[in-house]
């Protein structure tokens, strides 16, 4: 294994918003203006895509594509698409400031892996827009990532491309893909890393593929958790993943143990 000096972050349910709530709240939103119930499994599925994409994604689902025929007489059309991202935009808007809160455990996790020499690069599927929001609330509660790169910053191709992993290097500085460790909260950024030619970690506390508030986390018996626990970290195995922590603040201690694998 190469020795890890540099990180790529994402955002939404891996250092910001836990348990990744903004976007789904605003993606039911928008189908539901068209009567379509989304359920939480399409709407998460698709979760780390590039949100444009994302609703493309959940118009392939099983619920979604039956409802809509039934609904509107026909399968959906590219301008279904863009008629229900049109209505997503300004539902994740109206709520977004209130999911910026850095995830416990990112802002000590962040300081330890600095203290290492080692820059902090990001990705996202949010656009530019809604990181305009995202980042400087996050900055003023303690957390900015070195760089950040959107999916416009690369043609519109996000997650599961490689792109924006590598538009991190050119920002950072660093030398080799096979030096950057990528951390996501989703299987399009285990993707992401697969396709860039980089190791990967995935998240479980906070993450989207978790899909719980910290308080449902907190109050939920200790065998229901470990069992979706696990099932969470089948989840990204299954996709690729190289390593799997439970929470972020374990981070700091894989990437130490990495460095000094003989």
């Amino acid at each position: 294994m190469h020795k890890i000096n540099a990180i790529i972050l994402d955002w939404a349910g891996t250092t910001v918003d836990y348990g990744c709530f903004a976007p789904v709240n605003a993606f039911i939103s928008a189908f539901a203006a068209f009567n379509i119930e989304a359920g939480t499994e399409e709407t998460r599925a698709p979760m780390g895509m590039a949100k444009r994409a994302h609703v493309e994604k959940m118009f392939e689902s099983e619920n979604i594509a039956r409802q809509w025929k039934e609904k509107y007489g026909r399968t959906h059309n590219a301008k279904d698409i863009d008629a229900v991202y049109a209505l997503f935009e300004p539902a994740l808007f109206e709520t977004l400031t209130k999911y910026t809160d850095p995830i416990r455990g990112v802002i000590d996790c962040v300081k330890k892996i600095r203290e290492m020499g080692i820059p902090i690069g990001s990705t996202t599927g949010y656009t530019k827009v809604m990181m305009d929001t995202v980042a400087p609330s996050a900055k003023e509660k303690g957390y900015a990532p070195d760089c950040m790169v959107c999916p416009e910053d690369v043609d519109g191709k996000g997650r599961p491309y490689p792109f924006m992993l590598w538009r991190n290097l050119e920002a950072l500085k660093v030398m080799s893909i096979h030096n950057t460790l990528k951390i996501g909260d989703t299987v399009a950024d285990i993707e992401e890393a697969l396709n860039a030619g980089c190791p990967s970690v995935g998240v479980i506390k906070g993450s989207s593929m978790l899909g719980l508030s910290e308080k449902e986390v907190e109050n939920m018996g200790e065998t229901d958790l470990l069992s979706l626990m696990k099932a969470c970290k089948k989840r990204y195995l299954d996709a690729g993943a190289n390593y799997v922590i439970d929470d972020i603040s374990e981070l700091p201690a894989l990437i130490e143990t990495i460095n000094n694998f003989k």
